[in-house]
C-alpha cells in the first residue's frame, strides 16, 4: 500500500495489514502503531493490556 501526502512524499507499506494513523501520535505516521491506546486521560485508568478504561462515573471516549 502507498499513501501520497500532500507534499507529494511517498509512504509505502509492505504489511499484510495496513492501518492509516489518524490521530498522528504514530511514530511510525502515515501508519498506525497503536500509540493512541497508551495515551490516557487524567480522569481514566489503564488496563494491565495498556487500554484506557474510563473511570468510575466518567464518560467514555
Amino acid at each position: 500500500m502507498e499513501v501520497v501526502a500532500d507534499d507529494g512524499s511517498v509512504s509505502t507499506s509492505h504489511r499484510f495489514v495496513a492501518a492509516i494513523c489518524t490521530c498522528r501520535r504514530s511514530r511510525i505516521y502515515p501508519w498506525c502503531d497503536t500509540s493512541h491506546r497508551r495515551r490516557t486521560r487524567p480522569d481514566e485508568k489503564v488496563d494491565q493490556e495498556g487500554a484506557a478504561e474510563p473511570a468510575a462515573g466518567g464518560v467514555g471516549r
